[in-house]
């Protein structure tokens, strides 16, 4: 199952492996203070949509990404926001995804996960669990930062394709190496920071436009597996100022088990998360150090809540559209509580 939620200013996006929905991506919209005073950022077009991603969405009935998102504004991120010239708005892709220890094959396209022949995103927000198998060897062991880098570089090919074909177009008909150059460093995407923790990967893109707007970037991992500080369970966030907005991705893996008790670990892994994680840059009224005092705040991952039902009730249910008990039966409604405390 995936859940999605809002909480003010807070956006959750979930994945776990107990229902047949696999993955969804939100598409949010931000509005962002360039300049002026600084004021909490407005999540306005928050968007749930559905991935193609290894043709799933034959095997779910699932449509395609395109299909929801092309209902979007096509200038959006490209204009002010209500006439202000102060305020910008820009569309935020943030997805999660457990590759279950697999490693990913050299010709692996995620074009229809990244959506990008819409192109209408300017930042990615990525979260990756298990890219290493969480045996002994790989929890207490060096970090095989190979594998992190192989997924960028095919994020970095999915979100460029089209860039590249322009500027390979560009290069048979132009001899002007100035103007050929020029193309190549327009709408493209760059990697502004990533970081593996065993098997937990986070890596954000930004339009190449974009990355002069961005300053101040930090990254905190947070260890909560085994004996409570290990890396095989935990965090790992990223965050930056764009203009005068603050962000903060964080890519989760909690506490796993359908047993009695076990919810109460996840919840416990939030809270810890939450209390743990410490950007130490120069304090000021523009860099917060902990996760809840950003502006805007992306709680990703594998989760691992999951409806506290039996399996052939939450199928029966799911059949009969019965949205209310499935709600009252979610546990991802227990992530509230910590985040409360921690506000």
């Amino acid at each position: 199952m995936q859940h999605f939620a809002m909480f003010g200013y807070y956006i959750l996006v979930h994945e776990c492996s107990c229902m047949l929905l696999l993955d969804r991506e939100v598409i949010c919209s931000l509005s962002l203070l360039q300049h002026g005073r600084k004021q909490k950022g407005e999540i306005i077009l928050p968007r749930l949509v559905t991935s193609k991603l290894l043709h799933r969405q034959q095997l779910h009935g699932h449509g395609s990404v395109s299909e929801v998102s092309s209902v979007v504004d096509e200038n959006l991120g490209k204009r002010p926001l209500n006439g202000h010239k102060d305020t910008f708005v820009y569309r935020v892709f943030a997805s999660t995804w457990n590759v279950g220890g697999i490693t990913p094959s050299d010709d692996l396209d995620l074009e229809d996960w990244l959506d990008t022949r819409a192109n209408t995103c300017d930042i990615y927000a990525l979260g990756f669990q298990e890219i290493v198998p969480l045996n002994a060897r790989n929890v207490l062991g060096p970090t095989k930062s190979c594998i992190s880098a192989k997924w960028n570089l095919l994020i970095g090919e999915a979100l460029n394709k089209k860039e590249r074909k322009e500027g390979a177009k560009l290069t048979q008909e132009s001899t002007d190496s100035s103007v050929v150059e020029a193309s190549m460093q327009g709408e493209g995407f760059k990697c502004i920071r990533s970081k593996q923790m065993v098997g937990i990967f986070t890596s954000v893109w930004v339009r190449s436009n974009l990355r002069q707007f961005i300053h101040h970037l930090d990254v905190s991992c947070i260890g909560s597996g085994i004996m409570g500080c290990l890396g095989n369970k935990g965090s790992v966030s990223i965050r930056f100022l764009l203009h005068k907005t603050s962000f903060c991705f964080v890519c989760c893996h909690l506490a796993s088990g359908g047993k009695e008790g076990d919810v109460l670990l996840r919840n416990l892994d939030v809270a810890d998360i939450l209390a743990r994680t410490w950007f130490r840059g120069q304090a000021t009224h523009e860099l917060p150090e902990k996760i809840l005092d950003h502006d805007q705040v992306v709680l990703l991952g594998d989760l691992n809540y999951r409806i506290s039902l039996q399996e052939a009730e939450t199928r029966s249910l799911v059949t009969a559209k019965n949205w209310s008990i499935l709600l009252e039966n979610d546990q991802c409604r227990g992530v509230c509580p910590a985040i409360a405390a921690n506000v």
